[in-house]
Order: structure tokens, then C-alpha cells, then sequence
């Protein structure tokens, strides 16, 4: 390879990256690092959202076992009945001691 030819193969690479570092946006990225006041906001903020979306999802999920759980009980299935029952015996008696 002549030196024209590795010249211009380099200029591709960093047309490449500097392409890549645009889409990523380095740029805000470092000027978030350089304000920590900022940083720690941001942070707050997403980890207030993501308590929030665990809270409301783990609710929706209790809710909707609960809900399965009553139809199956209306159904009176024996052997999943019973299992249900025993799991409530089991809760009652846990709560009881303490």
C-alpha cells in the first residue's frame, strides 16, 4: 500500500468516527459530566421514574393475580383449591405470630 492509499483510508476511519461520536452526542454527554449539579438531577429524576414504573407495575401484576386467584377459587378446581387454601392457612398462621 502506498502512502496515499493508507492516507486516505484513515480519513475514511475518522470521517467513521467522528460520524459515531455525532450520533451518540459525546458533546452532551461530557457537558452533563461537567456539571454535577446536573448529573445528580438527572439521576434523581430517573431513578424517581423508575421506583414509580416498578411501584405501578408491581401493583397491576398483585392485582392481576388476585384477580386469577378469585376465578379460580369460584371454580372450586380441587386440587389447585386446596393448594390456594393451604397457602392462605399458611399466611394467617405467619401473620398470627407475629
Amino acid at each position: 500500500m502506498s502512502n496515499e492509499d493508507q492516507i486516505k483510508k484513515l480519513l475514511g476511519k475518522i470521517d467513521d468516527l467522528s460520524c459515531n461520536i455525532e450520533k451518540i452526542n459525546l458533546a452532551e454527554y461530557v457537558e452533563i459530566l461537567r456539571n454535577p449539579k446536573r448529573l445528580l438531577y438527572l439521576n434523581f429524576l430517573s431513578g424517581m421514574a423508575r421506583g414509580f414504573g416498578m411501584a405501578v407495575g408491581f401493583t397491576l401484576l398483585g392485582a392481576m393475580l388476585i384477580y386469577i386467584l378469585q376465578k379460580i377459587m369460584i371454580l372450586r378446581l380441587p386440587l389447585i383449591g386446596e393448594f390456594i387454601a393451604e397457602i392462605v392457612n399458611i399466611v394467617q398462621q405467619r401473620l398470627s405470630i407475629m
